[in-house]
């Protein structure tokens, strides 16, 4: 129902809107000093934008949404505030769904309402369902992508000026897909169960039996490359399970290249001085969280 809404045409379109989007946020973090939480400043508010844009979600809402979404998300906190916030996300969607379909426009719920909800084929439930998995995946993901991979590029400087002054964009291409492969953000163990009897690795699994698989411990199989566990931007790296495979890949990794292959060189390129503002021993990674990632990442330039 929605991979027609991401495939690589459409996302390209969005380059220059992504572009702005990005130079208006470096502008208003470079205007509050030269000392900011490149979380909360910067790889937060991009992608928070962009998938709100997609889903129609009204401006003056953006910071609601950044903070129901994230409480989602957080394991730290009691689950009834958890679920409260999933039940105020719900809420809030399902209205919006109401509002969209008095005035539609072009944004990803009109079109379900439009050619799925209007035809009986997804119920309304469903679409708020749908809408708010993508808002949550949508931002969460990739602002951790862009904190994260903005820390591995200032432990590797020699790297980072190669993406910082190259004009080639097949070298920041690859070394986004370097960072997806040497990160993988999304480290929660998938499970499957055996349909029929087969042998991995040497070890016979019987039909019925349970498997549980490690996204990053395939990122960082020597099948890939022999030295695998070290950080190398020249890598070609696209065997890389970062977005799942086969029928559970991602739906929005066409968009997550576009945002990271946009944000790191363009923040890179406008603050060449970038560098952490506490020692690397301070930086505070999430330690409950669905997805990995940083808590805050304090930088000056």
């Amino acid at each position: 129902m929605l991979s027609h809404l991401f495939t690589v045409k459409r996302t390209a379109a969005m380059r220059p809107s992504i572009q702005d989007l990005v130079d208006h946020t470096l502008d208003r973090m470079i205007d509050k000093g030269r000392l900011a939480d490149l979380v909360a400043d910067f790889a937060l508010p991009v992608p928070s934008t962009v998938i709100a844009l997609m889903l129609g979600v009204p401006e003056a809402d953006y910071d609601f949404f950044q903070t129901q979404s994230q409480a989602t998300l957080d394991l730290s906190i009691p689950i009834e505030e958890s679920q409260a916030a999933h039940a105020t996300l719900s809420a809030y969607l399902s209205d919006l769904a109401d509002r969209r379909e008095r005035e539609p426009g072009e944004d990803v719920i009109s079109q379900l309402l439009a050619d799925r909800v209007a035809t009986g084929e997804l119920k309304r439930k469903h679409l708020v369902d749908i809408a708010q998995s993508l808002l949550v995946a949508g931002h969460e993901t990739t602002s951790t992508m862009i904190g994260l991979g903005t820390l591995t590029l200032l432990r590797h400087p020699d790297q980072l000026a190669v993406v910082r002054d190259s004009d080639d964009p097949q070298v920041v291409a690859r070394a986004v897909e370097e960072l997806l492969r040497y990160l993988t953000i999304a480290e929660n163990a998938v499970t499957r169960v055996a349909r029929k009897d087969i042998t991995i690795g040497g070890q016979l699994v019987r039909a019925g039996e349970g498997l549980v698989f490690s996204i990053p411990a395939g990122n960082r199989d020597t099948a890939l490359d022999s030295d695998i566990n070290g950080f190398d931007i020249d890598r070609t790296a696209r065997g890389h399970l970062a977005f799942g495979h086969g029928v559970h890949q991602c739906l929005g990794q066409n968009l997550a290249w576009v945002e990271l292959q946009i944000a790191l060189p363009t923040l890179l390129r406008r603050l060449p001085g970038l560098r952490l503002a506490v020692p690397f021993e301070e930086v505070s990674f999430r330690k409950a969280n669905v997805v990995y990632g940083l808590e805050r990442l304090p930088v000056t330039w």
